[in-house]
């Protein structure tokens, strides 16, 4: 595959947002994992409190996207992937979590 265009480029993100969201929801019902109380004893200590939500990666990647040569095939990976993990973490959150939940479990910072 020599470039992609824009609409592959949407493609492509569509599909990995699928993928990672799948991951995630495995992750949070079926084998009944919960990041704030799972990662605040390992990630939490790294981070000094904070929580790096997967949607935040992404928005780096997106960033970071920029810098590297526009038409690089690696600048449009990068941005691919960017893009999906932060469609994924506001799906998760806002349409996944809230309903199921009650909440959307947006926290910025691990609980005391």
């Amino acid at each position: 595959m020599k470039y992609l265009i824009k609409r592959h480029i949407l493609l492509y993100a569509v599909a990995l947002t699928f993928l990672f969201e799948l991951l995630t929801v495995i992750l949070r019902f079926g084998f009944a994992m919960e990041s704030t109380r799972d990662t605040a004893s390992t990630i939490g200590l790294m981070t000094m409190g904070l929580r790096v939500h997967h949607g935040y990666i992404g928005l780096i990647m997106i960033a970071a996207a920029v810098f590297i040569r526009p038409q690089h095939m690696l600048a449009k990976w990068v941005f691919i992937a960017g893009l999906a993990l932060f469609a994924s973490d506001m799906i998760h959150h806002f349409l996944v979590l809230w309903p199921a939940t009650g909440s959307p479990q947006f926290h910025l910072v691990y609980p005391q």
